[in-house]
């Protein structure tokens, strides 16, 4: 099978692609035929070498951690899936990503993928959902009612957390630029703020929860909005925790754990329309589509989740 690696760390040049035996299913294991997979900032911290100290990952490195794609075997365990099923799935952080043809994955991690939703949907949601439900209910305990606010409302998270928040009766409040405003209030944010024209702290107050996808100086802005005993949640970096207990709040960093149940929850709402997935743009399988969509990834500036089809659908 063909697979795009990387054989040491540093910049986009370094994806190459090389060749692999498909791999077999392990007993709890299911091998799934690749259609479409994500980029995600993930894939070029690790590419870059900035998460080695998290991720004693050997070389060669597979990048990638979303997938979609169909069934084509099931280990001796697995009773819940056939061969031809269409699903979806978020595997294990390991050195053998979805940057491939074929991978193999735990099948208490993957979930039947709609009918209705593509491939290339499929793959924009696992890692940017699952992470925008750990953070607003398994971290901040959401709850119908209250106040919260999300940076990069357009982007992979940012445009999850929109949805699933009003979903579950929040009142959302979103950042973003100009260029994302039409995006953001489609999702359903109930307020928008253009972080480049407006400061937030100024049209924003009494929040309950700050979901924080950007970090910096955003990040620590962030407390002056929040309630006592408010929570702020980052997917960015580990928020400052003194400042968190000097003022009443609850802070800090999520790091997705992949869970099947959690995802189950998330194709139910795909198929009532409660979420939609938001693609930016969708690049070839090949070493300068994965430069080119690494790239755009790094500017920062996606509306939506940049895809990679493995395999047309038609």
């Amino acid at each position: 099978m063909k697979a795009v690696v990387i054989n040491q760390y540093g910049g986009r040049d370094k994806l190459m692609m090389a060749r692999y035996p498909k791999p077999m299913p392990k007993a709890d294991e299911v091998l799934i035929e690749m259609y479409a997979t994500s980029i995600n900032p993930i894939d070029w911290k690790v590419r870059e070498g900035h998460l080695q100290e998290r991720l004693k990952f050997a070389f060669p490195i597979i990048l990638g951690w979303d997938a979609a794609g169909v069934i084509s075997d099931v280990g001796s365990g697995v009773h819940d899936f056939e061969v031809g099923d269409r699903v979806f799935t978020r595997p294990p952080t390991t050195n053998r990503g979805t940057y491939a043809e074929y991978i193999t994955a735990p099948a208490d991690l993957v979930t039947k993928l709609p009918d209705k939703i593509s491939f290339n949907e499929g793959a924009s949601i696992p890692l940017v959902a699952q992470t925008a439900w750990q953070c607003l209910f398994d971290f901040a305990d959401m709850k119908a009612g209250e106040r919260v606010l999300i940076h990069g409302g357009a982007g992979g998270v940012g445009s999850m957390a929109i949805q699933i928040a009003k979903s579950y009766g929040a009142e959302v409040i979103a950042t973003g630029s100009s260029e994302s405003q039409d995006i953001i209030e489609q999702l359903g944010a109930d307020q928008f703020i253009n972080y480049r024209t407006q400061t937030f702290e100024n049209d924003v107050d009494s929040v309950d929860i700050v979901l924080d996808t950007i970090g910096g100086e955003t990040q620590s802005r962030s407390f002056d909005v929040l309630t006592s005993g408010g929570r702020l949640v980052s997917i960015a970096q580990p928020p400052d925790e003194k400042k968190a207990k000097s003022k009443g709040i609850k802070a800090g960093f999520v790091w997705l754990e992949p869970d099947g149940e959690r995802l189950k929850r998330l194709a139910f709402m795909l198929e009532d329309d409660q979420l939609k997935p938001l693609i930016a743009k969708t690049f070839p399988f090949s070493e300068e589509g994965m430069q080119e969509a690494h790239h755009m990834s790094e500017e920062g500036h996606a509306k939506g989740k940049i895809i990679i089809e493995i395999r047309s659908e038609t």
